[in-house]
């Protein structure tokens, strides 16, 4: 429904006018310990093989990127219930004043290539959407050797971003022969084991590792700054 929303009545949004959208269930609800975790990426109380724990991160970050909000309240035996907040879109306040787009070192300097290669399809998509919302082109393989096809075929790429445990060929395989084709292409690795478990000669100049589950702010901050530096050699 179209809501009126004063400053801070929800969340940190400001005064205007919102649509909100209401979900409830009357399932077991949740804990105030699993409440506090929801957003997190990775996080679910699932059994494994059954649930990603991506679900609620990705709709926490498509609603703050559009300018929204979402709260969750929940009892254990009573249930859930969600409200998401959108900003309402005005085309004429847009034609008339055109929305400026978000600055800082996160987002893509020159829309940058980057290159996900990921087994895991729904980890696959988030990374892909985080970096599509800042500004990066994307390019996308569930395994080594369509990454490898991509790279062969495409007019550039300026990053890779791999998991190290790909069927077949690894990561860091990978990116030995990534490099044959872009010398010196920086590398983040993404992978559920901790950094330290890497023996010392894994990384090369130019790459670098990111622990699963993994913060998407820490994600973004990683890719900007090796292009970043990159650019600097």
């Amino acid at each position: 429904r179209n809501t009126e929303l004063r400053q801070g009545e929800v969340g940190d949004l400001a005064a205007g006018r919102y649509v909100s959208l209401c979900l409830t269930d009357t399932g077991c609800g949740m804990s105030a310990k699993v409440l506090a975790s929801v957003f997190e990426p990775f996080f679910t109380t699932k059994p494994i093989g059954q649930g990603t724990g991506l679900g609620l991160s990705m709709v926490y970050g498509f609603t703050r990127q559009a300018g929204g909000h979402i709260q969750i309240a929940s009892e254990p035996g009573v249930g859930t219930q969600v409200s998401l907040y959108l900003p309402v879109f005005d085309e004429q306040d847009a034609v008339a004043a055109p929305a400026a787009e978000t600055e800082g070192p996160l987002r893509a300097q020159q829309g940058e290539t980057v290159l996900v290669v990921e087994d895991d399809p729904a980890v696959r998509l988030l990374v892909i959407d985080v970096l599509q919302m800042l500004g990066y082109q994307t390019l996308e393989a569930a395994d080594g050797n369509a990454a490898i096809r991509i790279l062969e075929s495409a007019t550039a790429v300026d990053m890779l971003v791999t998991d190290v445990g790909l069927p077949g060929m690894n990561g860091r395989q990978l990116a030995d022969v990534a490099r044959q084709q872009y010398p010196g292409l920086p590398v983040l690795f993404m992978t559920g084991y901790a950094r330290q478990a890497a023996s010392p000669d894994f990384l090369e100049p130019g790459m670098d590792m990111i622990s699963k589950p993994f913060n998407l702010d820490a994600l973004a901050k990683r890719v900007s700054d090796m292009l970043m530096e990159r650019d600097q050699r």
